[in-house]
């Protein structure tokens, strides 16, 4: 191997052929000559850098592969002669810009051995130092010459027939009088044998030769026109994979720049969710002020009222009051464990006056509900009156009010309840009650208008204990209810709406839902229903009851309560019943003026504000409706029965079937689920306030989350 090198290289330097000797007389060792081999190209000469940066000044380039530049250095150089550096590649081989830069990596401290070829490119680093840079453009234009050149080789010479001509009249470039005045150059002449007086060609017709057995273009020319060939497809790979790779390196761009625009949409997102918030806050702090001048105003005058102005918390807007304490603990985790539990069946109703308030929670088959204080998680006492289960509960402050089954609402000041009294009477006193009020069960009418179902004075309690006031006059069991100011208005199973008057007790309006469906109002085309969908419910007076779907732990029920929800705004009320509608109604009138139909099942709960409503049903799925048009802005679907809703301007918060508390975000449209120290089995009453959230559910516990 010595001697083929040292007789190709002979003109190398001297410190280059020493380190090629293989003799012991050799003054450098490996060693030193993989060192010089590894740094050669780094003892260029000052002048070479400087010239290389001033060209680098002159053609400035951007950053990027698809650099004409870096291109043209990475495919070839141009087509002029390299005679210096060809000459010194062994075997004839040229070495330039493009053999360099395909050359591999390969000196390195490994045991792989240093070839020849790497050798020879450290020997030519002086020569390409001092090489001219390529221009840009070169390898492109170096192409289209070769293939310029090549055509220019192909073309034939043949009788001027006029192919421009006819190519610019096919184009309708030619006018008329441009054709008269036109000179047709040499090439535009069209050169036509001579006719006979026939019209014939004088002469025997020839057949026509090819146009390529009249050229010859010799060995050399092919042998170089094969060359140029090969050499622009090696070009073109070369450009390929350089376009590849700013393709591949554009899309991890896009890549990055959709993730940021994915956060942006995010931070955007929140930025409205923190308007909205402000928004609420705002309002809370009116409402605030409104409060206090009116607590303000009242300090000066004895209070005359028997029940006191209550504002409705459903309606109160912003941030509530909560300990300082409140916001260590982790938010969507239930806290409070093993307390709230003393419920035997399935929580049927639960509301709160505040966060850390007083709760009251009634459950199925159970008469007494039972009153909690929130702060302690301890049981106050509980609410005796009612002869039947209590389906719902409205708390604002010091009052409740309960609807149960024995068709009564009663009026309750918590303030009144004393626990002990509660421990030591126990469940004594109410036997004792049984007896003492026992009836035939026929229904007195009063002079009020108000049937009774016991011969007492309409709208009088015992005023010695905390219920304060009676509302008789449903004939069967109160599902729905809803009080503000001193206003009442109740949904019974008797498929009617009464409107009361809490400062007298005594039955204002009463709303038949029947004469209603029999009487049906303009409704959304798009959106309706027939009415006869439950003929149990809507086609005759009889008792109503619907199966539920089958919840996640696989359970059902029948559900018996034709009115699933009221909510009254001002003059404006509303009401979902078994039917699957949702009413508006004129409380000065009396009269359904809109009806909203689109659900195919019983609606269960509702909740309206000033421009939406929101109602939950047994076919699975919430619908918001807007107020102004009627029609449904929102629906959410999901996989078993709506129990229960809550919503605000963020979120929706749901019981559906499932043992966790469903929420929506309605800014970002995504759904979560609250288990965490949840519930067992399915959820199936829930209510919040702010960050405070409270849920009852099938397994008979009462559970308070943060949120």
């Amino acid at each position: 191997m010595s001697s083929k090198f040292k007789g190709k290289s002979a003109d190398r330097p001297d410190i280059t052929r020493a380190a090629l000797d293989p003799e012991p007389s050799t003054v450098h060792s490996k060693m030193d000559l993989v060192s010089k081999t590894l740094f050669a190209p780094f003892n260029n000469k000052k002048k070479d850098t400087s010239r290389i940066l001033t060209d680098r000044e002159q053609y400035p380039v951007r950053p990027g592969n698809n650099d004409p530049r870096m291109m043209n250095a990475a495919a070839t150089v141009s087509s002029r002669s390299r005679g210096s550096l060809g000459a010194s590649a062994p075997g004839g081989s040229r070495l330039d810009f493009a053999t360099l830069g395909r050359a591999p990596m390969r000196l390195t401290l490994g045991t792989r051995r240093i070839t020849s070829r790497d050798l020879q490119i450290v020997e030519a680093t002086d020569e390409l130092l001092d090489a001219e840079i390529p221009e840009a453009g070169v390898l492109r234009l170096t192409s289209e010459k070769n293939r310029t050149r090549r055509k220019q080789m192909r073309n034939v010479e043949t009788p001027r027939i006029g192919l421009k001509k006819l190519g610019m009249s096919a184009r309708g470039m030619m006018m008329e009088d441009e054709e008269e005045r036109s000179i047709a150059s040499e090439e535009d002449v069209v050169v036509v044998s001579r006719l006979d007086e026939r019209g014939k060609r004088k002469g025997k017709r020839r057949g026509r030769e090819s146009l390529s057995a009249a050229k010859a273009l010799g060995k050399d020319e092919l042998r170089r026109q094969t060359q140029e060939i090969l050499l622009d497809k090696e070009n073109l790979h070369v450009r390929r994979s350089l376009i590849n790779s700013e393709i591949v390196e554009i899309n991890s761009k896009i890549k990055a720049l959709d993730s940021i625009r994915e956060r942006l949409e995010q931070d955007l997102l929140k930025l409205h969710e923190d308007e909205l918030e402000l928004d609420d806050e705002l309002g809370g702090v009116q409402e605030r002020i409104e409060f206090e001048e009116a607590a303000f105003r009242q300090s000066d005058n004895t209070k005359t009222a028997p029940v006191p102005h209550v504002a409705p918390s459903r309606r109160r807007r912003g941030p509530v009051f909560l300990p300082s304490e409140h916001d260590e603990l982790p938010p969507g985790v239930a806290f409070m464990l093993q307390t709230l539990e003393s419920h035997l069946t399935p929580i049927a109703a639960l509301d709160f006056s505040e966060p850390y308030g007083t709760l009251v929670s009634a459950s199925q088959e159970d008469s007494q509900p039972r009153l909690w204080d929130l702060m302690t998680g301890s049981e106050i006492g509980r609410l005796r009156g009612h002869r039947g289960a209590v389906k719902c509960i409205q708390v604002e402050d010091n009052l409740c009010l309960t609807g149960a089954e024995d068709g009564n609402v009663r009026l309750w000041d918590l303030r009144l309840v004393d626990e002990d009294d509660w421990e030591r009477d126990g469940l004594a006193d109410v036997a004792e009650e049984d007896e003492g009020t026992a009836y035939d069960g026929e229904l007195i009418e009063k002079p009020n208008g108000i049937r009774s179902s016991e011969p007492s004075e309409a709208g009088t309690a015992d005023q010695t204990g905390p219920c304060i006031r009676l509302f008789e006059g449903h004939s069967k069991a109160v599902t729905a209810l809803y009080f503000e100011d001193e206003c009442l208005v109740t949904g019974a199973s008797d498929k009617t709406l009464r409107q009361w008057d809490l400062a007298t007790g005594q039955c204002v309006m009463t709303m038949d839902i029947l004469w209603a469906i029999s009487h049906p109002q303009p409704t959304i085309p798009s959106n309706g229903i027939p009415n006869h969908l439950f003929p149990s419910a809507t086609a005759s007076a009889g008792h109503f009851a619907v199966p539920t779907p089958p919840s996640a732990d696989g359970s059902w029920d029948m559900y018996e309560d034709f009115v699933g929800g009221v909510q009254f705004w001002g003059y404006g009320l509303v009401s979902g019943s078994g039917d699957g509608a949702v009413r508006m109604w004129d409380m000065r009138t009396g009269q359904a003026h809109r009806t909203l139909m689109g659900h195919t099942g019983p609606v269960t709960c509702l909740q309206f504000d000033e421009m939406h409503i929101a109602s939950g049903s047994l076919d699975k799925s919430i619908r918001i409706w807007d107020v102004r048009t009627g029609g449904t802005f929102e629906t959410l679907k999901y996989d078993h029965a709506v129990t229960a809703l809550q919503f605000d301007t963020r979120k929706v918060i749901a019981a559906t079937g499932e043992n966790g508390v469903k929420i929506y975000n309605r800014t970002s449209m995504q759904h979560s689920s609250l288990f965490t120290n949840g519930h067992t089995q399915p959820v199936e009453r829930l209510r919040y306030m702010d960050r405070y959230l409270v849920s009852g559910g099938r397994d008979a516990a009462v559970k308070i989350w943060t949120l």
